[in-house]
């Protein structure tokens, strides 16, 4: 099983994509209360289109710790391979420990290379369509209707978004279409 790793913030106040007004005259945003932030773990297993998201309040080791159990009580025994950037929360100690724990192997993205990471696509695909231009009335909502969303795709379409279904996609290679199933 290899699975790609990521998180993403979403913040109440919204990602401002696009908005008309007359030219010449400036256009009002509406922003209210405070600017809550969750983040949002997300796991796609490349083979499948198997997600796993989780909504956490904070981006520490623990809540990444939290991705790792759900990744293994989801594929109990079947060997897991996570493709990941190196967060502190990924690199540190006790989540690394706690992988090798519970057979979860660990393989690092290059550094300042998020291109690489198809999770990068979905979160950008979902922020547009649920997040950009529009303020919720909470957190909660707005990370409710993200996960939501990303869930009701198929696993076709989440695979496709994802651009991992893409003849230029960077793990695509004859050895990468046997492991991943991808062929």
């Amino acid at each position: 099983m290899v699975i790609i790793v990521d998180e993403t913030d979403l913040l109440l106040f919204p990602p401002l994509r696009a908005a008309w007004t007359r030219r010449g005259e400036t256009v009002q945003v509406w922003l209210t209360g405070w600017n809550a932030r969750r983040v949002i773990f997300g796991a796609l297993e490349l083979g499948t289109g198997q997600r796993v998201l989780l909504i956490r309040e904070h981006q520490r080791s623990e809540d990444f710790q939290a991705l790792l159990k759900e990744l293994r009580a989801l594929y109990s025994d079947q060997p897991i391979v996570l493709l990941l950037d190196e967060d502190t929360s990924h690199k540190a100690k006790a989540s690394v420990a706690l992988a090798e724990k519970l057979n979860i192997r660990l393989l690092w993205l290059p550094k300042r290379a998020p291109e690489l990471n198809p999770m990068e696509s979905l979160w950008r695909h979902a922020k547009d369509l649920i997040s950009a231009n529009r303020q919720y009335n909470s957190i909660e909502e707005q990370a409710e209707r993200f996960v939501n969303y990303i869930n009701s795709l198929t696993k076709d379409e989440a695979l496709n978004i994802a651009g991992v279904r893409s003849p230029h996609f960077w793990l695509r290679s004859a050895m990468s279409n046997y492991f991943l199933g991808l062929a």
